[in-house]
């Protein structure tokens, strides 16, 4: 298939470039950092230029398109104003599901987990209550809604927290955890917030194996199958990597003085796994997370 991937440099970007290449047609986009896009085909733009993107639709005629363009975390949503964070999250994304509409493609968007209410209980489905309390939340759910309003051939996958070592300039919590725990540096992991952690491989396969299902119109949760404390996540990467626990200091997200204190947005995945589609444990994916870095 043609697939077009936007945030092709990116924490995820990347390994579905390296993923769906396999057996794909891929064209990446990137913006400023082009990260592995190098190796593959692969356009420079701003995500927001609705003309460019209408030039990328009318002559590489994508199938699908992933797109993972976003400012793609709280505490980077905060440091830029709000127009920025909803010109790229929210009228990016309508702009892309009207070209996809408009071109028959089917639009694979990823949000997150953070939009659901952080203390409605643990295993949420995706009709669980949904209370974002960041910018960068508020408008991933707004991209949705967005979807939904433009046309009926898409997937919005709600994404768990991503783990796993990041290419290139990219980097992520566990990916700064492992390298101060390599220094023998202490590390402050919240032992009150509780997700369902999935390694950045393991998202890619997965995603890659959606694509080939007859599935549209759908909202599905992403993600592992445990639900883990960041803490206990510190834990698991220190009996597996020889690290010393010692090293881990657990903090109540209050005490951290964190500014969106989401305790529990773990995520059921049995939608996930009725299309047969099941991630790996926590434990195994970070042993492969570790073999790659030994290679």
């Amino acid at each position: 298939m043609k697939i077009f991937i936007t945030g092709g440099s990116g924490l995820l970007g990347q390994y579905l470039n390296v993923e769906l290449s396999k057996k794909h047609e891929i064209l990446t986009q990137y913006h400023s950092n082009i990260g592995n896009c190098a190796s593959f085909n692969n356009v420079q733009l701003y995500i927001t230029d609705f003309q460019k993107l209408e030039k990328i639709f009318s002559s590489f005629k994508p199938e699908i398109v992933i797109h993972t363009a976003a400012v793609s975390n709280p505490e980077k949503a905060d440091k830029l104003s709000a127009d920025i964070v909803y010109d790229i999250n929210v009228n990016a994304t309508a702009n892309l599901a009207e070209l996809c509409s408009q071109h028959n493609a089917k639009m694979i968007y990823l949000s997150t987990d953070l939009v659901y209410a952080g203390y409605r209980g643990s295993f949420l489905k995706e009709d669980a209550k949904l209370i974002p309390i960041s910018l960068y939340a508020e408008t991933k759910l707004m991209g949705e809604i967005k979807i939904q309003q433009t046309f009926g051939n898409y997937i919005i996958l709600r994404e768990a927290l991503l783990i796993g070592f990041g290419l290139n300039h990219s980097r992520n919590n566990f990916h700064l955890m492992y390298e101060k725990l390599t220094k023998g540096e202490p590390v402050n992991l919240f032992t009150d917030q509780f997700r369902t952690p999935l390694a950045l491989h393991d998202a890619a396969r997965m995603i890659g194996e959606l694509i080939g299902k007859n599935i549209d119109g759908e909202v599905i949760n992403i993600g592992g199958q445990e639900r883990l404390s960041r803490y206990e996540l510190g834990e698991m990467l220190c009996e597996e990597a020889g690290f010393d626990k010692k090293l881990l200091i657990g903090k109540m997200m209050e005490e951290a003085g964190l500014t969106y204190k989401v305790a529990d947005v773990s995520m059921s995945t049995e939608k996930l796994q009725s299309y047969g589609i099941k991630s790996q444990t926590c434990r195994d994916s970070i042993k492969k997370i570790l073999s790659g870095v030994n290679v």
